[in-house]
């Protein structure tokens, strides 16, 4: 059975009502939380979210790209929300490729480099600072006054606040 057969089969027996309020695409918390794609993070776990409460946006390190800040401006000027929380997080793998190094293999495999931005990273506090930057710098963002980042420990689940 494939992976997606699997979840599938999973979707099908859920017999639980799931938490949370689904009458709008509004986040009733009125925050945008970005974080890495790492299976390892289970963020409405982590942060006790129910469905309805936050946007959740999620790629590769959870940087802020241009596609996050396309998403951020239409949950802020449609959807309401007012605040950006970014979460990074220790051991992640981002920090074991380097830009030129990663670009240097797709290009071998595929015979094109890559036009976007690896993101890849020594230091985990040093990412974080450069995502609320780019937040708080964004032209397209009405609401950059309150924009947090932390680092999220894999292994105790412990949140560090990043300034």
């Amino acid at each position: 059975m494939s992976a997606i057969d699997e979840l599938l089969r999973r979707n099908a027996g859920l017999t639980e009502r799931q938490l949370g309020d689904r009458s709008t695409p509004q986040p009733s918390m009125r925050v945008a939380l970005l974080t890495c794609m790492d299976a390892r993070i289970r963020v409405f776990a982590i942060f006790g979210l129910a469905e309805g409460e936050a946007h959740v946006l999620r790629n590769a390190g959870g940087v802020v790209t241009d596609d996050v800040i396309r998403s951020l401006a239409l949950s802020q000027r449609k959807l309401g929300t007012r605040e950006v929380m970014i979460v990074q997080h220790s051991n992640c793998g981002l920090q074991t490729v380097t830009e030129d190094g990663f670009k240097d293999e797709l290009e071998e495999a595929s015979g094109l480099r890559p036009t976007w931005s690896v993101e890849a990273f020594r230091e985990v506090k040093d990412s974080v600072r450069t995502s609320m930057n780019r937040v708080r710098h964004a032209i397209y963002l009405p609401h950059t006054d309150t924009v947090r980042g932390f680092v999220y420990d894999v292994h105790t689940g412990e949140l560090t606040e990043v300034v």
